[in-house]
């Protein structure tokens, strides 16, 4: 397993396969002020790519061309923030999603536990630490434990996503759960646009 830390934008030469796992690290948690500090990527091969984004970066070329690519899946969790926080910085909407939080309230409706450390630990047995989430993102010189917290956060997705789509599959609600994923984007873009809170399918 490697972890390998970029500046900027991936290289060139980078290839990762026709299904990644994909993570953001913020300031906070509002895209419309806190700014995009890190993105992690996978490609489910226990390796992680974690790109540092300077302060008023508005272009990863590289980057932004994988996010656009209909041909590539990428998996989140909680995608709604990581794709409002890209598209907050780099004007680009980032589609051909899965979410393996809303897959989790689809199908874990057992629980109200759907934090990613709580799906690892149910459905692989795996036990993570969160203890780097509130730290200073945005410091030039990442942290060891920085890294290996922001790695954490994308080498298992694709596994939870084998998992949770045969969940939805034996449940009969993939169908569902595929309608989600698709609207993401646009829901993601609402919140950048000024409605995070509001409910604009209410009659009120």
């Amino acid at each position: 397993m490697t972890n390998k830390v970029y500046q900027g934008d991936l290289p060139d030469n980078l290839i990762l396969g026709s299904v990644i796992a994909v993570d953001c690290e913020t300031m906070g948690l509002n895209p419309n002020r806190d700014r995009l500090c890190v993105i992690q990527l996978s490609a489910g091969d226990g390796h992680a790519h974690l790109v540092q984004i300077s302060q008023g970066q508005v272009e990863a070329p590289n980057l932004c061309k994988v996010l656009e690519d209909q041909k590539i899946l990428k998996i989140f969790h909680f995608g709604r923030f990581d794709i409002a926080a890209l598209f907050k910085t780099f004007g680009v909407l980032t589609t051909n999603v899965y979410c393996t939080k809303i897959a989790s309230r689809l199908i874990r409706t057992y629980t109200d536990k759907h934090g990613l450390k709580n799906l690892l630990q149910e459905l692989l047995a795996i036990d993570i630490s969160k203890q780097q989430q509130s730290s200073d993102w945005g410091s030039k010189i990442l942290s060891k434990a920085q890294i290996e917290y922001a790695a954490s956060d994308v080498l298992y997705l694709h596994k939870l996503r084998d998992i949770l789509t045969q969940k939805l599959e034996r449940e009969d609600r993939m169908g569902v759960a595929q309608s989600c994923f698709d609207f993401l984007p646009i829901r993601a873009t609402l919140d950048i646009q000024g409605w995070p809170d509001t409910d604009i399918f209410s009659h009120s």
